[in-house]
């Protein structure tokens, strides 16, 4: 145990006591839980920091609405103005701003083809969508694991290949919650990697598109070379980097806070190898692109994989249930 864990020690003990407490005031009802009327699924996770719930969040929708629901989604919109701010819920478009409604939410609304909805006040923000799209039969809170005001039938925990870190709780570990909070999940899914129980995700991407030119994709044999500056503001960069060298290219690793704001001198390394950056990263630079070291800017997106038996689950559990019959 390093110095610094061992001074932080005494205040992850309180933080978890607060946990605990908390959670046991809504298991007892003590303080409400409220149901939104429609069949609730909750992706989080017990880790600080970005763990792969975003492409789980699209893959949840995109199943959901093949097999004929009508999936919305909700989002606090973590880095942007609204939810830093405590502004009133707001509908997320294509053509949002990133600083205003946050980086997950936009390409959420982008990819999805689904109802977004951002709002510190997550219920709130259910019931906003609610309203607005009145055809929704079924909400997908994405990074709501903790949100225990809101009701949920399902709940879906994320792991990436960080695991638990040092398995302490703030501030002396990583942990939202303890580990043991996982045996209470409906599903475990595991972000490259592996548990003793749960759901295998792979996210699988391998061709380009130019950030200036939606139309244009590439492999990354066509980038023009194979030495590429990498750029990553997600909460795990090295993810995203090694899934670069797995498809054959060196790597120059830049790596940023999670959901950092980026400016154009971000993404200016001095020389004329292509760059490459996530779609979540993209959705902030796109005023970049019109520029000459614009032409320079390539994006990764990836996809979601997984088994068939995770999908048959979400169906088991949404069939026939009363909504929100899962308080905390």
């Amino acid at each position: 145990m390093s110095a610094l864990t061992r001074i932080l020690a005494p205040l992850s003990i309180l933080f978890g006591a607060a946990v605990f407490a908390r959670r046991a005031l809504y298991r007892l009802r003590l303080l409400p839980s409220v149901r939104i009327g429609i069949p609730v699924i909750v992706v989080g996770n017990i880790n600080a920091g970005g763990s792969g719930k975003t492409p789980l969040v699209l893959w949840i929708a995109g199943y959901l609405k093949a097999g004929g629901w009508r999936p919305g989604i909700v989002s606090r919109g973590y880095g942007g103005r609204n939810a830093e701010l405590g502004l009133a819920p707001v509908e997320v478009s294509i053509a949002s701003d990133p600083a205003a409604v946050g980086d997950e939410p936009l390409l959420l609304a982008r990819r999805s083809g689904s109802p977004v909805w951002v709002g510190a006040d997550r219920v709130a923000a259910c019931r906003a969508l609610r309203i607005q799209h009145p055809e929704c039969d079924v909400l997908v809170l994405d990074d709501g694991l903790q949100h225990y005001r809101l009701a949920r039938d399902v709940e879906i925990a994320v792991v990436d290949a960080r695991g638990f870190g040092n398995g302490r709780l703030f501030p002396a570990g990583p942990l939202r919650e303890p580990v043991s909070r996982l045996a209470g999940v409906d599903a475990v899914v595991w972000n490259g990697t592996e548990g003793a129980k749960g759901y295998p995700m792979r996210l699988d991407g391998s061709e380009f598109v130019r950030l200036a030119d939606a139309g244009r994709t590439v492999a990354a044999t066509a980038l023009g070379s194979t030495r590429v500056h990498a750029v990553a503001g997600i909460g795990d960069p090295a993810r995203f980097f090694r899934h670069l060298e797995a498809l054959g290219l060196e790597v120059v690793p830049h790596p940023f806070p999670d959901h950092h704001a980026f400016a154009a001198s971000d993404l200016d390394f001095g020389d004329l190898l292509p760059v490459v950056m996530t779609e979540k990263d993209a959705v902030k630079c796109k005023s970049y692109a019109s520029s000459a070291a614009g032409q320079r800017l390539w994006v990764l997106p990836v996809s979601a994989e997984l088994d068939p038996a995770f999908g048959a689950l979400l169906e088991e559990k949404l069939r026939g249930k009363p909504s929100g019959s899962k308080a905390a």
